[in-house]
């Protein structure tokens, strides 16, 4: 597993699908504040608690100047059905080749117990206008989930 990227380190790149099988470069969101939200797995109940909530302060986010991104090892067809049912006003990206999660050091395999399985450590990742991270946060518990005022607070600094 790669080592997770530190504040002051560029952001690593990648090109995942979204929940509408649309190719998205991090780089098409370079002039605007990124919060990079892993997510273990859609329709678990912190993942669903966690989204829901980036969807209901998403205009504080958009205030901050902030993309918010979803990202998780589901298909795009999981990702999808999880984005309608919960109406997210974000894009979910699909991991499913585990690329981000390596690139990121937030891979966690054997997760629940099934051995050969890699989720996502939740985690948040706040990238600036110029690609760089600003702000990381993991957990190694998948039932935590961050400290929201702590996101919007470290992308005031940003203004």
């Amino acid at each position: 597993m790669s080592p997770k990227p530190r504040a002051g380190d560029p952001a690593p790149g990648f090109t995942l699908v979204d929940m509408d099988m649309n190719p998205r470069s991090l780089d098409e969101f370079r002039g605007r504040n990124v919060v990079l939200a892993f997510y273990p797995g859609a329709f678990t109940s912190t993942c669903k608690k966690e989204m829901c909530t980036l969807r209901d302060t998403i205009a504080k986010l958009e205030e901050l100047d902030a993309q918010v991104l979803g990202v998780s090892v589901n298909d795009p067809f999981s990702n999808k059905a999880f984005h309608e049912i919960n109406m997210l006003n974000f894009p979910l990206l699909c991991d499913y080749n585990r690329e981000a999660v390596e690139l990121y050091g937030v891979a966690m395999p054997d997760f629940a117990g099934l051995e050969g399985y890699t989720a996502a450590k939740r985690s948040v990742f706040i990238l600036d206008k110029e690609g760089s991270v600003r702000y990381t946060w993991i957990s190694e518990n998948p039932g935590v989930e961050p400290d929201y005022d702590e996101i919007h607070g470290e992308l005031e600094k940003l203004k």
